[in-house]
C-alpha cells in the first residue's frame, strides 16, 4: 500500500535527520524523542526479532531524551507507548506486565506534567486494558502470525480472510500507539518548521 510505503520513507527521514542532529548536539531532548518515536513507528515494519531490536533502541533514545529533560511530558508519553509495545512483543506474561506497569507509569507521569492533554489521560485509559487484550492475543499466538503477514501486493487476487483477520489484529493492537506516535512527529515536524524569532534589538 503507497500510504505504509510513505509512512515508512517519512519515518526512516525523520530517523536520518535526528542521527545527524545527534552527532552535532548530543544533548537536544526533543531530538532524541524524534528519534525514538521514529524508531517505534519503523518498529512496525518490521519481523518481531528486528521489532523487538528496534523497540529497544527507541526504549534507549526516549531514556537519554529523559535525562536532558526529565520533565518532558511528550518525551514521557512516547516512551510510554514504547513499553507498551515492548510488552505486546513479549509472549510471557509476567514479563509484559512488568513492562505494561513501565507505560502506565510513564503516561501517569506525562498526564502529571501536561494535564491538559486528552490524548495522554486517554492512553493511561487504554493502558488499563492492555494485559487484558495481551493474554487474548498470546492465547491464540496470533501477535507472531500478525506481525508476520504482510498485506497482499497483487492486485489481482483478494488476499484470504485468515491473512485480513491477521492484519486486523495487527492494526486493532498498533492502532493507537502508531496514531500517539504519528502525533509526537507531526508536532515535531511542525516545532522544526517555526520561523526564528526576530534577533533582538
Amino acid at each position: 500500500m503507497q500510504t505504509e510505503f510513505d509512512r515508512l520513507l517519512y519515518f526512516d527521514g525523520t530517523r536520518r535527520q535526528a542521527e545527524e542532529k545527534y552527532a552535532e548536539n548530543p544533548y537536544d531532548a526533543d531530538n532524541l524523542t524524534k528519534w525514538g518515536g521514529a524508531l517505534l513507528e519503523l518498529s512496525q515494519f518490521q519481523s518481531v526479532p528486528e521489532s523487538k531490536k528496534m523497540i529497544l533502541e527507541a526504549i534507549s533514545k526516549l531514556e537519554e531524551a529523559l535525562l536532558v529533560n526529565p520533565k518532558s511530558p511528550e518525551t514521557l508519553w512516547v516512551l510510554g507507548n514504547a513499553f507498551t509495545s515492548q510488552a505486546f512483543m513479549t509472549s510471557d506474561e509476567e514479563e509484559a506486565r512488568v513492562f505494561f506497569e513501565k507505560s502506565t507509569m510513564y503516561f501517569q507521569q506525562a498526564a502529571n506534567e501536561d494535564p491538559s492533554n486528552e490524548l495522554y489521560r486517554k492512553s493511561l485509559e487504554v493502558a488499563a486494558k492492555a494485559p487484558e487484550l495481551h493474554k487474548e492475543i498470546h492465547k491464540h499466538g496470533s501477535l507472531q502470525q500478525a506481525m508476520s503477514s504482510a498485506p497482499s501486493t497483487s492486485t489481482g487476487t483478494k488476499p484470504s480472510a485468515k491473512k485480513k483477520t491477521s492484519n486486523d489484529l495487527k492494526y486493532d493492537i498498533f492502532g493507537w500507539v502508531i496514531l500517539a506516535v504519528g502525533i509526537v512527529a507531526w508536532l515535531g515536524f511542525a516545532r522544526s518548521h517555526v520561523p526564528p524569532p526576530p534577533p533582538p534589538r
